[in-house]
């Protein structure tokens, strides 16, 4: 599931996590780096918790090395906080705080990285086909110390019957007819699929609702989610599959 190819314009910047490249018109290396305003702001470390060290060392290695491997774009790098971190955190709350949760073209490790930093006792599967993002990957669930974390190779339409998760997670990935169709079958009866959007996501989902139907989904939602006061929401589709959530 190739994200460059397959991102919507409607993801806002999300997209842009991985399509800005040195040397490309509109951002370069050699452009001045402006300062990420959150940056030392205490909020952070009070929100994110328990998770705040994995958090914070996943971070780092985003501005060390997120551009020189290709992951970021210069003009990321200033917002990095809001507009991926605390972007990716604000799914946490749709998400069962255990079982086992996979993330489908992780690129970067938004939102997989952050949500395993955050439920840790929930079992994360970090699904990327591209070999460097891959490699990448491995490299920040090492330098993290993620204990819960599995990365996988693969496209997500290639796992199916090898998985059967509580819930998948998506952010930049394909418009949500494609969506649904490649990981519904990745879903336990009554798990969810959760995808990250951007501003016309009521009429993504509306465009989407016979292709949901199709894959076996339903109750599709458009949630707007939180984090820390002052962010802007998250707009976050959510459909479940079968006939609905299971009581834990």
């Amino acid at each position: 599931m190739p994200r460059d190819d397959a991102a919507t314009s409607d993801d806002e910047g999300v997209a842009a996590l991985s399509a800005d490249r040195p040397g490309v018109e509109g951002g370069s290396r050699e452009d001045e780096v402006v300062a990420d305003p959150w940056d030392g702001d205490p909020r952070l470390p009070a929100f994110f918790a328990d998770a705040w060290p994995a958090v914070d060392a996943f971070h780092q290695l985003l501005v060390e090395e997120g551009e020189l491997r290709g992951l970021i774009g210069p003009r990321e790098l200033p917002r990095l906080w809001e507009r991926h971190l605390l972007n990716s955190a604000a799914v946490v709350p749709f998400l069962p705080a255990r079982g086992l949760i996979v993330d489908v073209g992780s690129g970067a490790g938004l939102p997989g990285v952050v949500i395993a930093a955050m439920l840790p006792q929930a079992e994360i599967v970090l699904v990327e086909p591209m070999e460097r993002r891959v490699t990448w990957l491995h490299d920040v669930v090492d330098r993290t110390g993620l204990t819960n974390v599995e990365v996988r190779r693969a496209r997500a339409q290639e796992l199916e019957g090898a998985l059967e998760a509580d819930a998948v997670t998506a952010r930049a990935v394909a418009s949500l007819d494609k969506l649904f169709r490649w990981t519904a079958p990745l879903v336990r009866e009554g798990g969810t699929v959760i995808a990250m959007k951007g501003a016309r996501a009521e009429e993504e989902l509306a465009a989407a609702s016979k292709a949901m139907r199709a894959s076996g989904l339903t109750n599709g939602q458009v949630h707007e989610a939180t984090t820390i006061a002052g962010t802007e929401p998250t707009r976050v589709v959510s459909a479940v599959r079968g006939r609905g959530p299971r009581v834990r």
